[in-house]
């Protein structure tokens, strides 16, 4: 029979540990503490404390910095699970040298970092320049769009909150009532509790949204309807994304090209990017003036981004200021001869959805059967449309319209599918555009179509998904950034520039010299 050496878990064994020890060459927590101590200027947080004749000391802000930044390149956020890395993993001792913050005091440093998060941001970029990790040639930006720490069932204008205030008010009353009834007849105790601890919840929410009421107004909007406020986080906003719709903020990020290196980062709480690239722009400028305040970053560098940042507007910016872009329009691949069969793919997926989901989406103009040459155009119900428009100038644009008579449009089954509101609306009318105008000037999106669709066009504009999108998926995936735990702009801009912080720390930690 076999013999094995004895063991028990239940002995205690004493470790010595030297802290200095564990922090070894080579690792990312050894670039971290050296960047904390010898690169970056900490003077920054010497205002938060007025200690230096009474009151007790204060930690180190040091110390703090290199615990949070450890911790959310593990994807740690939670300050008490932070407090608790401190007790009890040697990384975390070894980084903090066995201070052991308590939990609120990495909150609110955490929290109030708004105004030295940038100061910091600029600091290790300025790193990375020294040495040589950015290529200055071509940066990328993009957004990533995630969830906040706020409930999108709470988002809407005054007027829904006041009617969900009714509602909410309407059903107290009916359960008072029920719940008196049910007194009389000696109803079960246990049923009644339950009832009365969700009228208090419900009490409670009517409590907070009068509360909103009383100090909040709409969000003014572009086009001049009120924006959704939310009554949890009133910065954030409803967002679409590939996985269904959030409440949250974007994320956008400046990327260069050579490294990956992020040289701004800023959220926003914009459903939409349009109003965007300008301010990313400019921060990016600003960030390199630290580096050299003479030299402009955008006289050689050339500029890309994705649909979401094309808008006329945006166009005229980047030509006024002379900088090379290259933002792609939402038509943009439907150019591209390389995807010329991806329509056919496209509405199977559409059909597909249908049968799925059970809805149907309106009929585009790309389901209307249109021949240019004999000038006919039939809609999806086999009927004929007249021509009553050769020339329709749109916005500069030339088009034929086609319109269907009525009677074959509103005795049609196919009215819900065709026309958005078929209640009040007769006939539908379809344009297919051919040219611009002669008369109109050239757009400034015209001018960018041109330009992107050209090879060297493609060519650029094709390194950006290379350039910005592995940087999501490393801030996502590998250091776990899920979605934003904090609340308010400002609160959730520092937590996003401290993630790009860690990713720039690991870029200097893989390609700095001496680091990897």
């Amino acid at each position: 029979m076999a013999r094995y050496k004895d063991y028990d878990y239940s002995q205690t064994k004493l470790i010595p540990i030297s802290f200095s020890q564990q922090i070894l060459p080579g690792t990312f927590e050894y670039t971290l503490s050296y960047l904390v101590d010898h690169e970056l200027d900490l003077s920054i947080f010497a205002h938060r404390y007025c200690n230096d004749e009474t009151g007790a000391p204060a930690y180190d802000p040091a110390l703090l910095l290199k615990i949070v930044l450890y911790a959310y390149s593990r994807g740690i956020t939670s300050s008490r699970l932070i407090e608790r890395g401190c007790r009890e993993n040697v990384i975390f001792m070894a980084l903090s040298a066995d201070t052991q913050p308590h939990f609120t005091t990495i909150a609110h440093f955490i929290s109030t970092m708004e105004g030295d998060i940038t100061a910091l941001f600029r600091d290790v970029l300025l790193y990375c320049d020294e040495l040589g990790l950015i290529g200055k040639e071509m940066f990328a930006i993009d957004g990533c769009k995630l969830p906040s720490n706020a409930s999108k069932e709470w988002s809407g204008t005054k007027a829904d909150f006041e009617r969900k205030k009714k509602k909410l008010e309407g059903a107290v009353r009916r359960m008072l009532k029920t719940h008196h009834e049910r007194d009389r007849r000696e109803a079960n105790a246990e049923v009644i509790e339950q009832e009365q601890q969700y009228i208090q919840t419900l009490k409670g929410q009517i409590k907070k949204i009068k509360a909103w009421l009383d100090d909040n107004d709409d969000k003014p909007g572009k086009t001049g309807k009120p924006k959704k406020s939310n009554l949890t986080d009133n910065d954030s906003a409803k967002m679409k994304t590939s996985h269904g719709v959030i409440q949250g903020y974007d994320g956008v990020a400046a990327v260069d090209a050579k490294h990956q290196i992020i040289v701004h980062a800023q959220a926003f709480g914009e459903a939409q990017e349009h109003d965007l690239l300008q301010p990313m722009i400019d921060g990016a400028r600003e960030n390199f003036q630290t580096i050299d305040k003479n030299k402009d970053i955008f006289d050689q560098a050339k500029l890309t981004a994705d649909a979401g940042f094309h808008s006329e507007a945006n166009m005229r910016y980047l030509q006024e200021e002379k900088i090379d872009g290259y933002v792609a329009d939402n038509l943009f691949r439907k150019r591209d001869p390389r995807f010329a069969d991806v329509d056919k793919y496209k509405q199977r997926h559409r059909e597909e959805r249908r049968q799925y989901q059970g809805n149907q989406s309106l009929y585009s103009p790309s389901d209307f059967n249109h021949d240019p040459d004999q000038q006919t155009c039939t809609c999806p119900a086999g009927q004929s449309l007249y021509r009553n428009g050769s020339n329709v100038n749109i916005n500069g644009r030339l088009g034929v319209k086609y319109t269907a008579p009525k009677r074959a449009c509103l005795p049609c089954p196919l009215r819900a599918k065709c026309l958005r509101h078929p209640e009040r609306t007769e006939v539908r009318q379809v344009v297919f555009f051919k040219d611009r105008s002669q008369s109109s000037k050239e757009t400034f999106t015209a001018k960018m179509k041109r330009k992107i669709d050209s090879a060297i066009g493609k060519t650029i504009y094709s390194l950006r998904v290379g350039t910005v999108e592995p940087v999501f998926g490393n801030l996502t995936y590998n250091k776990g950034l899920r979605r934003f735990s904090l609340r308010g702009k400002s609160k959730v801009d520092t937590q996003w520039k401290l993630f790009c912080l860690v990713h720039n720390i690991g870029k200097i930690h893989r390609y700095g010299e001496g680091f990897s």
